[in-house]
């Protein structure tokens, strides 16, 4: 009898909720009789309790949600409580912790780690709220947190001259053009690996032939870095670039400015007698850097042009946008590129 009942219990159990279980398993122990109860719970592994309960509503004709003829499979108010009836305080302390720069201590030493569910879960438990890392992550998007990335907005503190000088350097650059002198605008790029290292973005390939490329980004000891260097024409929306592959030095900045001015500057502005350049105030080409003035003085002295430069102000780089337009896009490809120098930046 018990085998039997065993077999029978095996093939319905998985279609089987919790309340269709225990009414099932009452029916049959009741169908057993004396013992049927202890005889069934052996069968089929369930409690006596749970047996008994069915027997009762079986009896009672009292099944959960019989008043309101809703199937229910517990009484009302069964189960487990939520956290939040059981621990109130939970959220708060979740929340302190996210936020321990405003309104915990600002020495916490969670400042910098708490931004892991699984940390703010462990730090919640060592305080006494016992919850896992899938509770603090509902906790957080309850909360209105998500996860973000950062941005960049900040810019510090502006000088009040600045506005000033931004129209100082823009009338400069108007007047140079209004006499049919050279303007041009200098940058260098962030340096490149050369060779087979992979970069952010795709290209059309045939499927499941990927372009192959290195594991780790160590640098070739035989093709270096490239480091391009631009030179951008204002009134003629063109350009120059020297890729180097040492560093990036004053005096390859202005020998750029040099192969710029012999391939093509010279032939565009045949008349001219000076030459304005517009630059950033950090790198070769800094505002503090001799070696760019001495440099600058030398490429004077062999064209016999006045060379005047204009710094922007420090942390302003970004306004430098003709430079920036050409360089971003720059390769053999670009339009405004004529022609490419590759060479050392000795």
């Amino acid at each position: 009898m018990t085998k039997s009942i065993a077999v029978k219990y095996r093939v319905l159990v998985s279609e089987m909720d919790e309340r269709t279980r225990r009414l099932w398993a009452a029916s049959e122990a009741r169908a057993l009789g004396y013992g049927g109860v202890s005889t069934v719970a052996r069968a089929t592994g369930l409690a006596i309790s749970t047996i008994r309960a069915g027997l009762g509503e079986l009896s009672a004709k009292s099944a959960p949600g019989s008043e309101t003829g809703l199937r229910r499979v517990r009484h009302a108010g069964g189960g487990r409580k939520r956290l939040t009836e059981v621990d109130p305080s939970w959220p708060s302390a979740l929340e302190s912790l996210v936020e321990s720069t405003t309104r915990g201590d600002p020495m916490s030493p969670l400042r910098w780690t708490c931004k892991s569910t699984r940390v703010l879960a462990e730090e919640l438990s060592r305080q006494g709220h016992s919850v896992s890392h899938t509770t603090v992550a509902q906790g957080l998007d309850a909360c209105g947190y998500s996860l973000q990335g950062t941005r960049k907005t900040g810019e510090g503190a502006s000088h009040p001259d600045r506005n000033g000088q931004f129209e100082h350097i823009n009338e400069k650059v108007k007047g140079f053009q209004r006499r049919g002198e050279p303007v041009i605008s200098v940058d260098t790029k962030k340096k490149e690996l050369v060779g087979d290292f992979a970069n952010r973005g795709g290209e059309w390939q045939r499927k499941g032939h990927p372009v192959e490329v290195r594991v780790h980004d160590f640098v070739d000891q035989q093709l270096g870095k490239a480091i391009p260097y631009g030179v951008f024409d204002m009134t003629r929306n063109n350009g120059w670039v020297s890729v180097g592959t040492d560093h990036d030095t004053a005096e390859f900045a202005v020998q750029t400015i040099r192969q710029w001015w012999r391939q093509m500057g010279r032939r565009a502005y045949p008349q001219a007698h000076e030459l304005l350049i517009t630059a950033d105030s950090g790198g070769s080409n800094g505002s503090r850097v001799r070696l760019w003035k001495v440099a600058l003085q030398q490429l004077a002295d062999e064209t016999g042009l006045r060379i005047s430069v204009c710094h922007f102000p420090p942390g302003t780089s970004k306004w430098n946008l003709d430079s920036h337009k050409f360089l971003l896009g720059c390769h053999v490809a670009n339009p405004f590129v004529h022609r490419v120098f590759l060479g050392t930046s000795n």
